[in-house]
C-alpha cells in the first residue's frame, strides 16, 4: 500500500448537522507518524464557531431527549452497523493519523461498534423506582432523566475508542453532545461521528470541534449550555479541567494516566504471563494507558521472566502499520522520543540493566525500539513517572505483601495485571491492589460490558459496563397525592 496525501480526508468541523470549515478558515497540520509527513488538514474551531455549536447543542438536547429509548436505540445500532460496514477505510485513516499497525486499527474501529451496540441495549434499561409511601393516596416515583448537553474531551491514541464510549453513553442516555477530538488524529473520528450523522441522528446532536485545546475547554467547561463532562487524557491536565467544572457545579467523569504493576508469582503459568504481558506492553507502541509499565517479579523466577520477556520484545516487527506483517508501529508523537531516552537514561544511572532497546530506529519517523529494563529501583524516574511508550521496566520481589506496598506506593490506580495458581493469592490481589481495574491471569479489560475507570490520581467514574450509563443521567423525585 502507499500512503499519499489524496488517501487521507482533510478533516472539516460538525455544527448543527454541517460538515464545514472554521469560520477563520484556520487549520492545523496532520502528520503520517511512520514518515513525518504532511498527509492532510483539520480545521480550526475559534469561538463564533463554538457559539454555533454550542447554541446546537442546546436544540439537539430539546430534540434528543424528547426521543423515546427504543428509537434512540435503533439509530445507535445503524450507526454500528455502518461503521463495520466502513472498517477497511476507517482503519487505513487510522493507521495513517494514528502509526498503530493496520490489524489494531481494524480492531478499534470494530470494538467501536460493539461500545455503541452495548449502550443502544442500555439506553432501554434506565430503570427508575416506585418509593412505597408513607401514606395512603401518596406516589413516589424516583425517574432517570438525561443530564444534559455534554463536553467531552478525548486524545489521540485510541481516537475511535475514547470518542465512542463517551458519545455512545451520552446518546444512550438522551443526551447531546459536543466532542473536541484530538488534533493529532482528527479524521478517524470524524468518520466515527459520520456513522452516526449517515444513521440518521438529527442535527445538532453530536457537534464536532478541533482548535487549541486549552481555549476550547475554557470556554465550553464554564459555559451555561454545558451540564455534564467527560475527559481523557493526564492526571495533571484532568484535574486543572476538573476543577474549572467544579467551580460551576458540573458533575465530570475523568479517565486519567496510570503507571500498572504487572505482577507474576513464581507459581503463575510462566509462558501464559510472558505472552500476554508482552502482547499488552507493546499494543500501539506502549502508549495505552492501562498498559503494563512496572512488572514485578517473585525472586525464583525473575530471570527466567525477564529473558523470556526480553526475547519476545526482540522479535517485535516495528514498521509502517500498513506493512504486512509488522506488530509495533511507530510513536503517535516525536515530542514522546527524547522523554523516552531520558527515562531510559536516568534508570540506567541509577543502576537499571539495559537488556534491549533503548533507541530511536533511523531518522524518519517516530519509530523506537521496544525495549526492557531490569533491576530498575524505585528511585529511578520511570518507576514513578509513566512512560507511555514501549518500555517495561522489572524490579524481583520476595512476599506478597511488599509486591502490594510496591502496587500501591503510586498515587495513580488504573490498571493492575497479576499472574499466579493460588485462588487465596488472587483473591488478596483483587482485593488489596488500589487499582479501578485488576485482571488476573489474562487481559480481561476494557469491554464494553465491564467498568473501565481508575481511583485516585487515576480519575473516577468508569465508561464501561452497566454503571457507565449512570453519569449522563439524573435522578428526579416526582411525588403526587391523588385528588
Amino acid at each position: 500500500m502507499t500512503d499519499t496525501k489524496f488517501s487521507y480526508p482533510d478533516t472539516r468541523l460538525l455544527i448543527d448537522g454541517a460538515w464545514q470549515a472554521g469560520a477563520e478558515g484556520k487549520t492545523l497540520d496532520v502528520l503520517n507518524p511512520a514518515s513525518g509527513e504532511v498527509i492532510g488538514t483539520v480545521a480550526c474551531a475559534g469561538r463564533s464557531d463554538l457559539d454555533a455549536a454550542l447554541a446546537a447543542v442546546d436544540r439537539g438536547f430539546a430534540l434528543w431527549s424528547a426521543v423515546s429509548a427504543l428509537e434512540r436505540s435503533k439509530i445507535m445500532r445503524r450507526a454500528a452497523e455502518l461503521l463495520r460496514s466502513r472498517v477497511e477505510t476507517i482503519a487505513r485513516i487510522l493507521t495513517l493519523e494514528q502509526g498503530k499497525p493496520l490489524i489494531e486499527a481494524k480492531t478499534e474501529t470494530l470494538s467501536g461498534a460493539d461500545v455503541i451496540d452495548w449502550f443502544a441495549e442500555e439506553a432501554r434499561r434506565t430503570y427508575g423506582q416506585i418509593i412505597p409511601a408513607r401514606v395512603p393516596g401518596v406516589t413516589q416515583m424516583a425517574i432517570k432523566l438525561p443530564v444534559g448537553p455534554v463536553a467531552a474531551f478525548t486524545p489521540w491514541n485510541f481516537p475511535i475508542n475514547q470518542v465512542v464510549r463517551k458519545l455512545s453513553a451520552a446518546l444512550a442516555a438522551g443526551c447531546s453532545i459536543i466532542v473536541k477530538a484530538p488534533e493529532e488524529t482528527p479524521a478517524s473520528a470524524a468518520e466515527l461521528i459520520r456513522a452516526f450523522v449517515d444513521a440518521g441522528l438529527p442535527a445538532g446532536v453530536i457537534n464536532l470541534v478541533y482548535g487549541v485545546p486549552a481555549e476550547i475547554s475554557e470556554y465550553l467547561i464554564p459555559h451555561p449550555v454545558i451540564r455534564k463532562i467527560s475527559f481523557t487524557g493526564s492526571t495533571a491536565v484532568g484535574k486543572h479541567l476538573a476543577g474549572l467544572a467544579g467551580r460551576h457545579m458540573k458533575p465530570v467523569t475523568m479517565e486519567l494516566g496510570g503507571h500498572a504493576p504487572a505482577i507474576v508469582f513464581g507459581d503463575a503459568d510462566i509462558e501464559r504471563a510472558v505472552k500476554v504481558l508482552a502482547a499488552a506492553k507493546f499494543r500501539n507502541a506502549g502508549q495505552v494507558c492501562v498498559s503494563p509499565t512496572r512488572f514485578l517479579i517473585e525472586e525464583n523466577v525473575y530471570d527466567r521472566v525477564v529473558d523470556a520477556f526480553t526475547e519476545a520484545a526482540k522479535a517485535i516487527r516495528v514498521g509502517n502499520g500498513l506493512e504486512e506483517g509488522v506488530q509495533m508501529g511507530p510513536l503517535a508523537n516525536e515530542r514522546r522520543i527524547p522523554v523516552l531516552e531520558e527515562l531510559i537514561s536516568d534508570a540506567v544511572q541509577h543502576g537499571a540493566e539495559l537488556k534491549t532497546g533503548g533507541r530511536r530506529i533511523g531518522n524518519k519517523g517516530n519509530f523506537f525500539e521496544p525495549t526492557v529494563l531490569s533491576n530498575v529501583p524505585v528511585e529511578a524516574k520511570i518507576m514513578n513517572e509513566e512512560p507511555f511508550g514501549p518500555v517495561a521496566s522489572f524490579r524481583p520481589f520476595r512476599s506478597l505483601d511488599e509486591v502490594i506496598d510496591e502496587s500501591n506506593r503510586l498515587p495513580y490506580g488504573l490498571a493492575s495485571y497479576a499472574f499466579t495458581s493460588s485462588a487465596d493469592k488472587a483473591n488478596q490481589l483483587g482485593l488489596r491492589i488500589q487499582a479501578g481495574m485488576t485482571t488476573i491471569n489474562h487481559n480481561g479489560l476494557a469491554l464494553p460490558e465491564v467498568p473501565f475507570g481508575g481511583v485516585k490520581d487515576s480519575g473516577y467514574g468508569t465508561e464501561g459496563g452497566s454503571e457507565a450509563i449512570d453519569a449522563y443521567l439524573t435522578t428526579k423525585l416526582v411525588t403526587h397525592m391523588s385528588s
